[in-house]
């Protein structure tokens, strides 16, 4: 029996938010064979992905930790087997069964198809959708107390569009950007630039490839300003503050949509 690793909430709207990485368990069986402990697992997960998932009327959130497999990456490369695959971290003790492995990828290929029958449904309904496929990322990795990424380079906001059609999808992602930045953000308005950082992974690259026509996944990446990515510690206001902000955006989005038929 597989474990689905992703819940949804489906309601009729062209808007969906993905919070793939939000999970933090993993299946027991998996579980017995992982070295990391709960905090090396969470700083590369995405906290608080999911509450900032409840922005649209469609949602879908991963369940389980993205070290059980990651649904942001191409299937061969969804289950971290080495160090190289996982920022250096060793995963596992010893080498796991390959039956492991073969359940995690059976997941990864339930959600893939589940997914494809609901964009699709998306489409048969609407023409076309917009997803916000939400994620975090560190910005401090050498250790509590090191020094913090330069901002150059990390943006609070970073918007990957490298997996679309850039000029096809202009109204509805100008619209999204322009929304954020003019968002009265506590402390001073977001610093929301495009693809510094992150371009988009796996899972915009395949809403893409296969809604070419019908659907824009906008990457949206916050740098782990809003806790503390070593302890998980999160600053409660910021977080309220980045859901705010992203509440923010969706008349202008969904306007941008319904008009850019």
């Amino acid at each position: 029996m597989l474990d689905q690793i992703w819940s949804a909430q489906v309601n009729d709207s062209p808007l969906i938010a993905t919070a793939i990485h939000d999970g933090h368990s993993i299946r027991p069986d998996a579980m017995e064979h992982i070295a990391l402990d709960e905090l090396g697992r969470l700083r590369e997960e995405d906290p608080h992905t999911g509450c900032w998932a409840q922005v649209a009327p469609t949602r879908v959130i991963g369940v389980r930790s993205r070290f059980q497999v990651d649904l942001n990456r191409p299937r061969d490369k969804a289950v971290y087997r080495t160090p190289a695959d996982a920022w250096g971290l060793s995963v596992w003790k010893g080498n796991p069964p390959e039956a492991i492995f073969d359940q995690s990828l059976a997941e990864y290929d339930a959600f893939y198809d589940a997914m494809q029958k609901l964009l699709s449904q998306m489409v048969q309904q609407h023409g076309r959708f917009v997803v916000f496929d939400l994620h975090t990322y560190n910005h401090r990795r050498g250790g509590p107390d090191g020094p913090l990424a330069d901002p150059e380079g990390n943006p609070q906001v970073n918007i990957g569009t490298g997996t679309m059609n850039r000029q096809l999808a202009a109204p509805v992602v100008d619209a999204f950007i322009d929304s954020l930045r003019a968002f009265d953000f506590p402390g001073g308005k977001l610093d929301v630039r495009e693809n510094v950082k992150f371009q988009g992974g796996n899972w915009p690259r395949w809403i893409h490839e296969n809604f070419p026509e019908s659907g824009i996944a906008i990457a949206i990446e916050f740098k782990k300003f809003f806790m503390d990515e070593w302890s998980g510690t999160p600053d409660l206001d910021a977080v309220e503050a980045i859901g705010a902000a992203l509440r923010s955006t969706v008349p202008a989005v969904l306007d941008a949509l319904k008009s850019d038929r």
